[in-house]
């Protein structure tokens, strides 16, 4: 009598798992990117704190291009000899990371 108990327990629950409805969450995925204006100004219109950073950290690098958002953050292309690069800083001349 255990036996057929048990038995008709696991052939009622084999059904149930089998009827079990998946539900697919990636239908309604949503993917926002969030880009920021900068604006370009002349590399005359940087803040000395961040040409100071730039020859203090980066010795012997050279402002190609300048940038700036609404937020006061600077966008800078740099160069080095044969390299260049992308560089971020707040007005106070601290680097952030972008």
């Amino acid at each position: 009598m255990k036996k057929l108990v048990l038995a008709a327990a696991l052939v009622f629950g084999g059904f149930a798992t089998q009827a079990a409805t998946i539900i697919d969450s990636n239908e309604n995925v949503v993917i926002a990117v969030n880009q920021e204006e900068f604006t370009e100004i002349s590399a005359d219109e940087v803040p000395s704190a961040i040409t100071e950073a730039l020859e203090r950290d980066y010795a012997g690098a050279s402002i190609d291009k300048a940038y700036k958002n609404e937020a006061k953050e600077y966008k800078l292309e740099i160069s080095m000899g044969e390299q260049s690069g992308v560089l971020y800083a707040n007005e106070n001349g601290e680097w952030i990371q972008k």
